[in-house]
């Protein structure tokens, strides 16, 4: 694969992504793909989401990639990355207007991610979240080019056509012997890039991160397979929900195979894959495919919450 990054290639190339043979429980065998291993600052789907932007982008003239996100958002850090090590500049616009003015000193003594992100040069805006619900209005986007000056707009999450065309690159060839590829979802555009590049005889699996059925919807509009579905039973309470049980899965999950999980999307897919095996919803000798899609930075902030709760923390 092409690096999205023009300079120092040697050091910026993503690493070669491998399938881990993790388990094999009732007689099916479970594999996984490390795109979390894919860069050490622009990890999984995000790498692939922001790939072709930063091409367009650059095809297109721009100097500023701005996006949206919150407080945690895996997506405004590695946007922050990619855009430094492209000799970019960046502003995110963050949700939650009380992060910021008289508060920032302490938001980014907190929170890890934003620190980081600012530390790559990313300039942080914060609005109320009312004025946030207005990220994909037109108007609202050519306000901010009136002010901010003309940038090239990522969307929150990254999910837009060239999101989706880099999510197409995460099978390989050497893939399609598997009978099932999992995911987890967020936006969709991870899911759809799969869904566009697997083999039609694959069955693919969503597992939404978010409370509700109402992925299906937006997924649809970007495929024409049929081979697809998305389970909604394993959102933990909903985006961002952790509880014991999750907690308690991924730390064992941790010390039997020596991968760390994310509690946001993989803790739940990986969660929801082995629920559903020994529910015996999976045929003998299937193999599955699940993808890490990476977003390990956001362990801190959850474990910070996890001590005001008084829950254990996700082992790291």
């Amino acid at each position: 694969m092409d690096c999205i990054f023009e300079k120092k290639r040697s050091v910026l190339h993503p690493t070669p992504i491998f399938n881990q043979f993790i388990t094999q429980k009732n007689g099916v065998e479970i594999f996984l793909k490390r795109e979390d291993l894919l860069h050490p600052l622009v990890s999984g789907n995000k790498f692939r989401k922001l790939k072709y932007n930063l091409q367009e982008a650059k095809k297109q003239g721009k100097d500023t990639i701005l996006t949206f996100g919150g407080a945690f958002s895996n997506h405004i850090l590695a946007t922050s990355a990619a855009a430094k090590l492209s000799d970019f500049k960046s502003i995110g616009i963050i949700r939650g207007e009380e992060l910021g003015g008289e508060n920032l000193e302490k938001t980014l003594l907190q929170n890890e991610t934003l620190r980081n992100a600012k530390d790559m040069g990313m300039q942080l805006l914060f609005i109320d979240r009312e004025t946030y619900r207005n990220k994909d209005n037109p108007m609202f986007i050519e306000g901010l080019k009136s002010k901010l000056g003309d940038f090239y707009l990522v969307p929150e999450g990254g999910t837009n056509d060239l999101a989706i065309k880099g999510c197409e690159e995460i099978l390989s060839e050497a893939d399609k012997d598997v009978e099932v590829v999992c995911c987890s979802v967020g936006t969709g555009g991870t899911l759809s890039g799969i869904i566009n590049s697997s083999h039609e005889q694959q069955h693919i699996l969503g597992f939404s991160a978010l409370k509700g059925d109402f992925l299906k919807d937006e997924v649809a509009q970007h495929v024409e397979k049929k081979n697809w579905q998305i389970i909604i039973d394993y959102h933990f309470g909903g985006y961002a929900k952790v509880d014991r049980t999750l907690i308690d899965f991924m730390n064992d999950f941790k010390a039997n195979y020596k991968v760390l999980l994310d509690p946001i999307y993989t803790g739940k897919m990986m969660y929801g894959i082995f629920d559903r095996i020994e529910k015996g919803q999976f045929s003998k000798n299937t193999r599955i495919l699940a993808v890490h899609t990476g977003g390990l930075q956001g362990i801190s902030g959850i474990n910070k919450r996890l001590v005001k709760k008084n829950l254990p923390k996700i082992s790291t």
